[in-house]
């Protein structure tokens, strides 16, 4: 999918204060006491993004190491931006398949409003607002019913400059209904509005758009995808926001604040000609902020403004900027090597011991619910490199797969054969690579077969 996540700061250059990563990061959350607003647990870190994808394919550049370390590591958003309301619905099911397996949290950026970005560098969306609507129906048909996080309509209410006053009552609406929609079909879904950023409307302003665009249905609001504002000044901006919507009988909402590029100086607002520019706090819903529910990279590092370069495309240059220099994420703390109180053996499960020799093998993890489950699949190599593999899983009687990410399945039921794709065929020795799928009925065993290509 082409991302054409917006990246307009519409507003001169401003300040920003060096931010070094202090929160804990990564697909290994620590969740304490310290967690503040609604939401805990650990982010879902896309293994078939961009930057995932080109550091698999790039192994030997001078650059990968660096965007591996402290980009592909994390998680991201996932923007849906293309109009595609007859696949959006699976396309969803499979990204939020995957992180419900992996037990984490997925950040799922919604950008597809009529008269996007105002014609700018990230113009599209639906053709009209009834057909968004529609579009906005599949999407949330696809969410499943645990927590997902949503980044509502970048820039949606912070521009309005190409609106005349019946366009904005009309978008005002198709966002208070997409909100509604959306939390009624997942009612753990947490909806965030667009706040724009501390150096584009007040506060008061602000508040005042979020209150016609029915924040009331939401959870909250986020900020600073289109700029590069420190933390601090947003979270200052946030809390203006909130009293500001108390102030009109609108209590309980709060803020989700966009780190990704905000850890570097100041300069030009476009972050294709910028490289000044630096990752910030590594994402996390560990944020200390009663009024924060996490920190979130939504426009994902690297990713082009539209200045330079066609906007959303992946460019390595702007990434190894952004990492270049940057903090490392903050490592978790290793397992206590003190031996369990317990004299039973400890029992080994099947297919973790790497082949000695060449070729591959498999772990399956099975998240099963009532009448349904996902299976997240691991791809090792053993001590040589491989081009390309197929995994065999035998399911249950009555079992059936429904989606698949990741690879390409040949059959639904009985004896399964899922082969790679495109970008993650080529696994180094040692290494991993994932896939999964859903299926209705009993998902497998841990039992696969792994055959190199």
């Amino acid at each position: 999918m082409a991302i054409l996540s917006p990246l307009r700061s519409r507003s001169a250059a401003v300040s920003v204060a060096a931010i070094a990563g202090t929160v804990a990061a990564g697909v290994c959350f620590a969740v304490s006491g310290a967690s503040a607003g609604t939401v805990s647990g650990s982010l879902y870190r896309d293994p078939s993004s961009a930057v995932v994808r080109w550091v698999a394919a790039n192994p030997g550049d001078s650059r990968a190491a660096v965007i591996r370390d402290k980009i592909a590591s994390q998680p991201q958003a996932r923007w849906f931006a293309n109009f595609n309301p007859s696949t959006v619905q699976a396309e969803v099911s499979e990204h939020i398949g995957a992180a419900n397996a992996a037990q984490q949290i997925p950040v799922l950026a919604v950008y597809e409003i009529t008269n996007r970005d105002c014609g700018g560098a990230s113009a599209g969306g639906a053709p009209d607002l009834n057909q968004y609507q529609t579009w906005v129906s599949n999407f949330a048909r696809g969410l499943g019913n645990q927590t997902v996080l949503i980044i509502l309509e970048t820039d949606s209410l912070a521009l309005l400059t190409c609106l005349n006053s019946s366009e904005l009552a009309a978008r005002n609406q198709a966002i208070s209904t997409a909100t509604r929609t959306i939390k009624s079909a997942n009612p753990n879904a947490k909806v965030y509005l667009d706040a724009g950023h501390s150096t584009w409307n007040s506060a008061s302003e602000t508040a005042n758009r979020l209150r016609a665009a029915g924040v009331q249905y939401a959870d909250g609001f986020f900020s600073n995808v289109s700029n590069y504002n420190s933390t601090s000044s947003e979270a200052n901006f946030g809390r203006a926001v909130i009293s500001s919507l108390n102030g009109m009988g609108i209590s309980g909402k709060r803020q989700v604040i966009d780190t990704s590029r905000n850890g570097g100086a100041s300069g030009d607002w476009c972050g294709d000609d910028n490289t000044d520019r630096r990752i910030g706090q590594y994402p996390t819903t560990n944020t200390g902020d009663a009024n924060i529910d996490a920190y979130l990279w939504v426009k994902p590092p690297g990713e082009a403004d539209g200045c330079r370069y066609t906007a959303g495309s992946f460019q390595p240059d702007l990434a190894f900027s952004l990492a270049n220099g940057a903090p490392n994420p903050p490592t978790t703390t290793p397992p206590s090597t003190t031996p369990p109180p317990t004299t039973t053996p400890p029992v080994t499960p099947p297919n973790t011991t790497p082949p000695a020799g060449d070729g591959c093998y498999a772990d399956v993890a099975i998240n099963q619910w009532a009448g349904g489950f996902t299976a997240s699949v691991t791809v090792t190599a053993g001590k040589s490199d491989i081009s390309g593999w197929t995994v065999t899983i035998v399911l249950p009687s009555g079992a059936a797969v429904t989606g698949t990410w990741n690879a390409q399945a040949s059959g639904t039921s009985g004896t399964v054969q899922f082969r790679n794709v495109s970008y993650n065929g080529r696994v180094l020795g040692r290494q991993s690579t994932n896939f999964g799928f859903q299926g209705t009925g009993t998902g497998p065993g841990t039992q696969a077969t792994c055959v190199t290509a």
